[in-house]
């Protein structure tokens, strides 16, 4: 960490990436380390491919947050957050790989350790946590914009301190956090306490394509483009739906496919989906998910495919009788 922050204090220009689809952590950590080195004079630029979910827009300076980049931006270093493995950024990831120095952080198990400098601890909660320490060990002075990120990226993923990765840091650091200005009722309101109409609707639908398998040890959740249309939603309104699928009783496993936007053709041609996965901690989900070229955590973790749509249920389905 000592040499990370020696060469942030170097540094000119400054990008701060995080994945496509950013959920709480991502936003609240890249946040909290880019607002905290501009308090020491760098030049920062925030950077997500993925439009900022209507959720965590509570948050200051999420406006400032872009979704291009081009080559002609001058960083000399780039700071990737909460990401796997470099391609986890997106469509830049070619002008990201061109920036002098990348620093890694992130707290997954399936982290590929790329960079030039690598903060990678898989017992963090969240990234938002690792970021902390960083922070602290800058000395700069926590504000009240910088907790509240701190806090959101923690919570959310924590699941309100619910899942698995919950550890001793994550009470300690959010009650400084909230000490030092963060609200609590605040962000609960905005990120579980409001729904669009939208979301609503996607809700029944995907509940009610909920499938189980025979063994009843897994089940998959399904949201199509149509059904985002129907109900004039977007990717982001899916977070959290998988945690339906999950709560069933006797399962294992469960997986959410939802169908990226981008996608056109006729209905019996490949496309492309992203599937979450979540166990009840008696399966490794990471693994799986590996497999298939993504990555995560034992209990909560990710892919994207291009499939038919039976297809892909079909191999998850094969999954089951390992369970």
């Amino acid at each position: 960490m000592d040499k990370v922050i020696q060469h942030l204090q170097q540094s000119g220009p400054i990008l701060i990436a995080s994945h496509i689809n950013p959920d709480g952590d991502a936003i609240g950590s890249s946040l909290a380390i880019g607002l905290a080195l501009e308090r020491i004079g760098k030049d920062v630029t925030f950077y997500t491919e993925s439009a900022i979910p209507t959720v965590y827009r509570f948050l200051p300076e999420t406006d400032r947050m872009i979704e291009r980049i081009n080559a002609e931006n001058h960083f000399q270093t780039a700071i990737v957050l909460d990401c796997g493995d470099i391609y986890r950024v997106g469509e830049a990831v070619s002008i990201v790989q061109k920036i002098p120095t990348i620093i890694n952080i992130d707290h997954h198990i399936t982290n590929t350790n790329f960079g030039d400098y690598s903060l990678i601890d898989t017992e963090a909660c969240a990234t938002a946590e690792i970021v902390y320490r960083l922070i602290k060990k800058m000395k700069v002075p926590i504000n009240r914009v910088i907790a509240l990120s701190i806090y959101t990226g923690i919570m959310t993923d924590t699941g309100s301190f619910r899942f698995s990765n919950t550890n001793r840091d994550s009470f300690a650091i959010c009650e400084e956090m909230i000490a030092s200005g963060a609200d609590p009722y605040l962000v609960a309101q905005h990120v579980y306490g409001t729904y669009s109409l939208g979301r609503i609707k996607l809700l029944n639908r995907a509940i009610d394509s909920i499938e189980i398998s025979e063994n009843g040890k897994l089940s998959v959740m399904t949201v199509t483009k149509e059904m985002f249309d129907e109900t004039n939603t977007k990717p982001d309104d899916v977070d959290g739906l998988i945690n339906y699928a999950k709560r069933i009783e006797d399962v294992k496993v469960a997986a959410l496919i939802y169908e990226h936007h981008k996608n056109n053709g006729s209905d019996g041609g490949n496309k492309t989906y992203h599937v979450s996965l979540r166990s009840d901690e008696t399966v490794d989900v990471g693994a799986i998910a590996a497999f298939f070229g993504g990555g995560g955590h034992a209990t909560a973790a990710g892919f994207n495919i291009e499939a038919t749509l039976v297809g892909l249920k079909s191999k998850i389905f094969s999954l089951a009788n390992k369970l």
